[in-house]
């Protein structure tokens, strides 16, 4: 992808809200060839630009960063006190058997096979998923889903375990039944940190 692809959808001089598209990496990875990424992309333009929280590199959608190391650590604050709403849209396989629902089920590490996550009773670590479903399709069905934690690849692990892998996930179902990850962060409402102003912003998924 090129450097020049960038989708910003709000600015100030503390923070930013872009939306990362489906294929690109949150943050750099390990190598030469994983240095493409959101952070690096954003800081080109806005120097001060700081991590608050990650996307899987496959998931598309809304991410906030940081200007300056004060409001990153502001903004890290209330996304780890939850104190920042967010919803995702995911297309899942099958019907789900109630139309509104959660899912509350322990994810750890799968260390043997990282980066996998699995549930786990007894190491896990408490993990909450909301969902709702808005469309019912011949086999398959859209969903809205609420991590209520912020468990790595908690949606992913959390629709797989109750039979209902999101499309397109190569880690937790089947790659093949979509081009791409079907799952993408559609809304995020939270107070500016500096200003207590209610901030919401929305991103349509493209699928």
């Amino acid at each position: 992808m090129s450097s020049a692809v960038l989708e910003l959808l709000y600015q100030d001089s503390f923070l930013l809200v872009a939306n990362k598209p489906a294929g690109l990496l949150s943050v750099p990875g390990r190598g030469a060839d994983k240095q493409d990424c959101l952070s690096a992309r954003l800081q080109q333009k806005f120097p001060d630009a700081l991590v608050v929280h990650r996307l899987d590199m496959a998931t598309s959608g809304l991410m906030v960063f940081a200007r300056g190391a004060e409001m990153q650590r502001r903004l890290s604050q209330i996304f780890r006190e939850r104190e920042v709403q967010k919803r995702y849209l995911a297309v899942v396989g099958g019907k789900l058997e109630l139309t509104i629902g959660e899912v509350n089920l322990p994810i750890v590490a799968d260390w043997p096979n990282r980066p996998l996550r699995k549930i786990d009773t007894e190491q896990g670590k408490p993990s909450l998923t909301r969902y709702r479903q808005l469309i019912l399709d011949v086999d398959s069905s859209r969903v809205e889903l609420e991590p209520v934690t912020g468990r790595t690849h908690q949606l992913r692990v959390h629709m797989a375990a109750i039979g209902h892998p999101i499309l397109g996930d190569a880690l937790y179902g089947d790659a093949a039944s979509a081009p791409r990850l079907l799952l993408h962060a559609c809304s995020l409402s939270f107070a500016h940190p500096l200003t207590g102003e209610p901030l919401n912003f929305g991103s349509s998924p493209p699928f």
